[in-house]
């Protein structure tokens, strides 16, 4: 037998915080890939540290819901599931490249946990903002014409923060289909709030890469890049800031295609998905769909 666990951050203060999370969770077990699907938080019920306790399947592969390497998937979710063998070195990450590494955990016998890197770096996630873009305009074919940002948290305490955003960046600006391709920041430059300023289009998608939405994407990214004055008034999609049409498409990981991510990297780690893959991208690929 195997299982699925998709850890995520979760919160106390957001109840919304957890849906994303769940709702990959409910696309990935109906594939029927995996004998068990479980999810687990560090803010929120299940906890990290209750669910391997949860399964019985003797193969467990664990992905986090989270963007980056950093403090959560290299010390706290290790430390939480007792992978106590487990060493950042073992992933020979550059800080985006982060795969798979196979651990016992100590407190629950028979069971072999296949620990992967986060879904934010994995190389699907570029297919996941362009799918966002596509999403918000309600084009399947968003291109032309369009400038796209790609928005990160950014912080000189971790700089695998904006690693993965300019990993997406670059791979989506190669790829030659927008205009212009800029990534922007919210604690470093170049910054969200000046998001007119690196654009000469006249239509620009900004897609946050965040798990959820929540504070930052809800609050401070819109009223920071002057779409509205109060977040509780909302806004317009797209809404019309020093000229450019803005089409803001909130977090990327609400976007259903995250559930292929997810499973992307379990099957990376070894598991046995058939077509679960190929049925996820077909099932979630119509433009304009929640």
């Amino acid at each position: 037998m195997q299982a699925l666990v998709i850890v995520a951050h979760g919160s106390h203060l957001n109840p919304d915080s957890s849906t994303p999370t769940y709702s990959h969770a409910d696309t990935v077990r109906a594939t029927g890939a995996f004998d068990e699907v479980r999810t687990a938080f560090w803010k929120e019920e299940p906890h990290f540290r209750e669910v391997l306790r949860t399964l019985e399947s003797d193969e467990v592969f664990v992905v986090p819901l989270f963007i980056s390497e950093g403090y959560f998937t290299e010390q706290v979710i290790p430390r939480e599931l007792r992978l106590e063998s487990f060493d950042v070195d073992d992933w020979d990450s550059d800080g985006t490249s982060a795969s798979s590494t196979t651990l016992t955990a100590t407190d629950v016998e028979g069971k072999r946990v296949h620990y992967c890197g986060p879904v934010g770096t994995h190389d699907a996630m570029t297919d996941v903002i362009v799918r966002r873009a596509e999403t918000v305009t309600g084009d399947p074919d968003v291109g032309e014409g369009f400038g796209l940002a790609v928005v990160g948290h950014g912080t000189e305490r971790n700089e695998n923060s904006a690693k993965a955003i300019r990993y997406h960046t670059k791979r989506i600006r190669e790829r030659g289909r927008f205009d212009e391709v800029q990534d922007l920041y919210m604690d470093e430059d170049p910054e969200v709030d000046d998001v007119t300023d690196f654009f000469d289009s006249d239509d620009v998608i900004v897609v946050p890469l965040f798990i959820a939405d929540g504070y930052h994407t809800q609050e401070d990214i819109p009223e920071d890049m002057g779409l509205t004055d109060d977040y509780r008034t909302g806004w317009e999609t797209p809404a019309t800031v020093d000229g450019i049409r803005i089409w803001y498409a909130g977090a990327v990981g609400t976007e259903s295609l995250m559930a292929d991510v997810v499973l992307e990297r379990a099957r990376d780690a070894g598991a046995s998905v058939g077509d679960a893959v190929d049925r996820v991208r077909e099932e979630t690929r119509t433009a304009g769909a929640d």
